[in-house]
């Protein structure tokens, strides 16, 4: 038995059983692939080039902005829209207390236990302000000494006379 193809309108061969299943209804792969499209062709915000975009991506876009890949994401992300208060990770203006610590010559050591690995690394207030980045109340501390000292009252003692 002969269809038409839903897609390309091809006429081509179904068996009766596929077309009682509901299964004839496309000519090839391709055309089985375009028929189960269920999204939109949009613009690239960048570039303007169209690309497809399936529902589950249109409705997870927060910005409704869309690219044909991650280089025009990326070109966009890097502009002027996308810097000082719009950007996500903005401070305020203030600098973060890390490149406050990085910029000092302090050692880039732990102040506890001495290790030397930055990956580990994390920046301590001594007194416990964040709003005080002054570099006397800045110290680097590893991940498990900061832990010890917030939540262990001996060692944040240690820590205190170590200091003085």
């Amino acid at each position: 038995m002969y269809a038409a193809c839903a897609i390309c309108k091809k006429e081509f061969y179904a068996k009766p059983s596929w077309i009682r299943k509901g299964w004839g209804k496309y000519c090839s792969k391709r055309c089985q692939f375009e028929g189960q499209k269920n999204g939109e062709i949009k613009q690239c915000f960048v570039c303007k080039k169209e690309v497809y975009r399936s529902w589950k991506s249109l409705e997870g876009s927060e910005s409704k902005k869309y690219f044909c890949g991650k280089s025009c994401q990326a070109i966009w992300r890097n502009t002027a829209a996308r810097t000082g208060p719009d950007h996500p990770n903005w401070k305020g203006g203030e600098s973060s207390y890390k490149d406050i610590l990085m910029r000092s010559r302090q050692l880039k050591a732990c102040r506890k236990c001495g290790i030397k690995d930055k990956r580990v690394l994390a920046v301590h207030h001594i007194d416990h302000d964040r709003k005080n980045n002054m570099i006397g109340n800045l110290a680097w501390l590893c991940h498990n000494c900061h832990y010890l000292i917030h939540h262990d009252i001996t060692e944040r003692q240690r820590f205190m006379e170590t200091l003085v």
